[in-house]
């Protein structure tokens, strides 16, 4: 059987490919695919240990059969995207538009968290921009989950994520996330939950790139 593998980040860069077709022995797992494409691709051998895997955009354990025409994305782990309340875009972010998706009469406290590129980064001393890539369709539904999630737990509360992907100078806004409820110590509580469960969850990834060099984090050089 046949499969489309999709590829990101630091493994895209490897593979010299965004996708491939892989054909799959029936009946066949994730686990035999992996090991296929770890003999085709000796560069990325050593990073599966900590590649997680992904089928038709939901999360699956090694032992996951596949089926004809099924989308298998290697998920490298991530680094810790106007008018929805959620959104992957290349487009500069505007924290009002996000503000805009949450604030209502009855909440009365509106708490926003803006991630800006710095200078100073997390493996490069030096950064001059960093280079977000993300596997946009499931980034989507994973930061709808979030948002969602938060939301039944924390009665009252409405929660936007936006985030930036491409090449983002030191200054600009890669994530803004708001988070209203009636009263702030909701508010509070799921503006830092959401940006702590993306920074866990969503296949956003980013590469730090400086004037000594670039790095993806998560993974290394």
């Amino acid at each position: 059987m046949r499969v489309t593998v999709l590829y990101f980040a630091v493994l895209r860069e490897r593979v010299g490919a965004e996708r491939e077709t892989l054909d799959v022995p029936a009946p066949g797992d994730v686990a035999a695919a992996r090991a296929a494409l770890a003999t085709r691709h000796p560069a990325i051998a050593p990073l599966l240990p900590i590649v997680r895997s992904a089928v038709n955009r939901a999360f699956v354990p090694d032992a996951h059969a596949l089926a004809e025409g099924d989308e298998l994305a290697l998920i490298p782990p991530v680094a810790g995207g106007a008018g929805d309340k959620v959104a992957i875009t290349r487009a500069p972010l505007s924290l009002a538009d996000v503000v805009a998706q949450v604030e209502g009469p009855g909440r009365g406290g509106v708490v926003t968290f803006s991630g800006v590129v710095r200078r100073d980064g997390h493996m490069i001393p030096d950064v001059v921009r960093l280079e977000y890539e993300a596997y946009e369709e499931m980034a989507v539904e994973v930061l709808s989950e979030i948002a969602q999630e938060l939301e039944r737990e924390l009665p009252g509360v409405r929660v936007a994520i936006h985030h930036r992907t491409g090449a983002l100078s030191v200054g600009e806004t890669a994530v803004v996330i708001a988070a209203a409820a009636p009263h702030r110590a909701e508010a509070f509580t799921a503006c830092r939950a959401a940006i702590d469960r993306l920074k866990e969850r969503a296949p956003i990834w980013k590469k730090e790139i400086g004037e000594s060099g670039g790095v993806w984090l998560g993974l290394g050089a």
